[in-house]
């Protein structure tokens, strides 16, 4: 007799935990089947060390066939579940098609980049959820210190040095905090023109700093802030966005050639593609995780609306928190479907939040217990070495090094501008040239495909936690072109004619992945 099989869609932190956990439990009785688009799993806490330059980017991946042997990893990007059939069709890393049938199905699709309807955002603006987006602001900050040391105009050398934040969640404040130290060891050694230091300026129009944190870490955050020099701006956002700079809600116009948007999150457009009762675009399941009607189907994470038993006719919120233990008391219902222990319904308790501020500085209340300064920052990454599931060796000794000896601020090119687009479902992909939208067949026959459900190997997981719910903005429609240099050639312009390639870009061609990401799920009027 064939083992049952459980298809797991999404490798973040549910659907990660929901895979470490099956396999302890099946003792191979069942085929657990991960498919992800990239082969790691993601510590999305820790990336703003990665932009600072504090730990390499592998130090916050963890290897799935490392972690999970008894995990087959299947590398693809879903693009269409048939729940009757009990299939889900699949795009590979090379653009070929693919079906898993499944007795069991886990949706840990996760949540992507918010947009919201500001002029100017999509151009102009990155994101700040994958590898590649870190990277690229990593060599971008560092480059426009290095232009600004050189540069003999002091318009110019102020609006390199300046650089904006939107977004004063979770996200958002380790950006601005880390920024601000990271740009400020640069100038050390590069000294700017008299009298001028980096400007980090740090925008929501929430009235405090980590709005849904206690107001006890907001003040501590917002302290430490104003005291390293961030421009902390409470309720001002952007109004427009422009190559030269931003205009922000309060009619002052800022120079500068930086604009990182943190704003928040909304779940993966693939759980609204079923069909399925939704909650503000995520999925609605029972306390069991399960969706009701389908009890073969279980969702989790940023993906499920997950009834809160602790504050009844709520959801639990898009944390990494509760990704992960909904990850764990899924795979135990799981198990229990197919009569190997009894449900659980998720409950929680809060065991409170760290916010990494940088140096030895942070933000903490464990257990409830409030804490700032040395002992904020000890705890905090004593409870990043606990939580990551692999890496922790790697990850100290990247903190001891760069507690002793200075960071290298060079630029190694590897991720352009326009390779990390704001409007896009797959950030932790860059964007390359290659084939026309819809060049691709959908898998399963379903006409064409999603250009940003087909990118090369390397796709990221999209079930990656770490942002805040964004916060109301003001402003008309997004621009709906790329950011960045020329979009990639068989990008069709309005007008329908293909673009050419960047210039150091290959042409297309038999051997050339698919090309530009591209996000289909535009927020309208009433998203934001």
């Amino acid at each position: 007799m064939s083992r049952p099989r459980i298809v797991i869609v999404g490798a973040g932190f549910a659907g990660y935990r929901t895979a470490q956990i099956l396999s302890r439990t099946a003792r191979g009785r069942a085929e657990i089947v991960m498919l992800n688009p990239t082969d790691y799993f993601l510590y999305l806490p820790l990336l703003p060390q990665v932009a600072a330059g504090i730990l390499e980017p592998r130090r916050v991946t963890v290897s799935l066939s490392g972690t999970l042997p008894e995990v087959k990893l299947v590398l693809g990007e879903a693009g269409r579940i048939d729940l009757d059939a009990r299939q889900v069709h699949y795009t590979g890393p090379e653009g070929e098609g693919g079906t898993l049938s499944y007795d069991r199905l886990v949706l840990a699709a996760g949540s992507v980049n918010k947009l919201l309807p500001i002029p100017g955002v999509a151009e102009h603006a990155h994101g700040f959820r994958g590898l590649p987006e870190a990277l690229y602001l990593r060599d971008h900050v560092t480059r426009q210190v290095e232009l600004a040391a050189a540069t003999d105009d002091p318009k110019r050398c102020a609006s390199r040095c300046t650089f904006v934040v939107v977004g004063a969640g979770y996200t958002g404040t380790e950006v601005a905090a880390h920024g601000q130290l990271f740009t400020d060891a640069q100038v050390a050694k590069q000294p700017l023109r008299t009298g001028m230091r980096p400007r980090w300026i740090l925008l929501d129009i929430a009235e405090r700093v980590l709005p849904e944190l206690d107001e006890r870490l907001s003040r501590t955050a917002d302290a430490v802030l104003r005291e390293r020099g961030v421009d902390v701006r409470m309720g001002t956002s952007v109004k427009e966005a422009t190559s030269d700079g931003v205009l922000l809600t309060d009619g002052e116009f800022v120079d500068t050639r930086t604009l990182v948007w943190c704003v928040g999150v909304r779940p993966d457009p693939l759980a609204e593609s079923l069909g399925l009762p939704m909650e503000r675009g995520r999925l609605l399941v029972d306390p069991h995780l399960q969706v009701p009607g389908r009890p073969e189907v279980f969702a989790c994470g940023d993906a499920a609306a997950v009834p809160d038993l602790e504050n009844p006719g709520s959801y639990t919120p898009m944390t990494a928190q509760h990704a992960w233990r909904q990850g764990k008391v899924c795979a135990h219902n799981i198990a229990a479907s197919f009569g190997d222990g009894e449900r659980q319904a998720y409950r929680h308790k809060d065991l409170g939040f760290v916010v990494d501020l940088g140096g030895a500085k942070a933000a903490a209340n464990p257990l409830g217990v409030n804490l700032s300064g040395v002992a904020a920052g000890a705890v905090t990454r004593g409870y990043h070495l606990a939580a990551m599931p692999g890496n922790r060796v790697r990850v100290a000794a990247d903190w001891l090094l760069d507690a002793v000896l200075p960071r290298q601020a060079v630029q190694l090119g590897l991720v352009r501008s326009w390779s990390v687009p704001l409007d896009t479902a797959s950030p932790e992909v860059a964007r390359v040239p290659g084939r026309p939208l819809g060049d691709t067949p959908f898998p399963g026959g379903a006409g064409p495909a999603d250009p940003a459900r087909n990118q090369p190997g390397g796709e990221p997981a999209r079930n990656q936690p770490g942002g805040e719910p964004a916060k109301n903005q003001p402003g008309g429609e997004p621009a709906r072109n790329q950011p960045g240099d020329e979009p990639a050639k068989g990008s069709p312009d309005a007008g329908g004619k293909a673009l050419a390639p960047p210039p150091d870009q290959p042409e297309p061609g038999p051997d050339v992945a698919p090309g530009p990401v591209r996000r289909t799920d535009r927020p309208s009027q009433g998203d934001a």
